[in-house]
């Protein structure tokens, strides 16, 4: 696979490098910077125009690796160029409940065991991801504000910002556990549990105070 032209903005206005099939490996070349960038709502722009069609948008975002420094790239065995992320590449934007079977769950074929919690969310392209271990929901705490800013793991290095709507329904899944010997409020999936907030349990003014820019 390699990086070309094409327009994808939809309105003809800009063209963006595309995925395009190749029959010669060759060597990987630095493109720079690509002049894209992931809008903190999940928008992709290139050039300043939008990405108007949203299965080249999950093409790019397919390709899309992140660096130990933080930096994001679209990389291919061709080609590689650094685009910016304003926030997360990803937004959570559907949360579903549910039980799912995993080890020592559900029906073993002699007895049935409790089902443990699984929540799974939709990405803005799609991409459905249940929080476990390797894909785990962090909430960064502002310690002035108390403002909670959550993400879940996508892919490694990757994240999805979760959106207010969603946080919301995390919230009212959550129950107080003893951490370290402080209690705190957090929800389980896959037999994994994660805080949601590490205030004392009767403190809910950080859901109150929930960034309006993450609706």
């Amino acid at each position: 696979m390699a990086l070309g032209m094409h327009d994808v903005t939809g309105d003809g206005k800009a063209a963006a490098p595309m995925m395009a099939g190749t029959l010669a490996r060759q060597p990987r070349t630095i493109c720079g910077d690509f002049n894209m960038r992931i809008a903190r709502d999940g928008t992709w722009y290139y050039q300043g125009s939008p990405i108007g069609r949203k299965e080249l948008v999950c093409l790019f975002a397919s390709v899309l690796k992140r660096e130990a420094d933080g930096s994001y790239w679209l990389e291919t065995p061709a080609e590689r160029g650094r685009i910016e992320v304003e926030d997360a590449p990803f937004v959570a934007v559907e949360l579903t409940w549910g039980h799912c079977c995993g080890e020592g769950a559900c029906d073993t074929g002699t007895r049935k065991r409790p089902a443990r919690q699984c929540l799974t969310f939709r990405t803005n392209l799609g991409e459905m991801v249940s929080a476990d271990e390797d894909h785990p929901i962090r909430v960064e705490i502002d310690p002035v504000t108390r403002e909670p800013r959550p993400y879940v793991t996508v892919r490694p290095g990757l994240e999805a910002r979760i959106s207010r709507p969603v946080f919301y329904e995390l919230v009212a899944l959550a129950q107080p556990e003893t951490v370290d010997g402080r209690e705190v409020m957090g929800v389980w999936s896959q037999g994994v549990f994660f805080i949601i907030d590490d205030s004392p349990a009767e403190d809910d003014d950080s859901v109150e105070e929930f960034d309006d820019e993450l609706a």
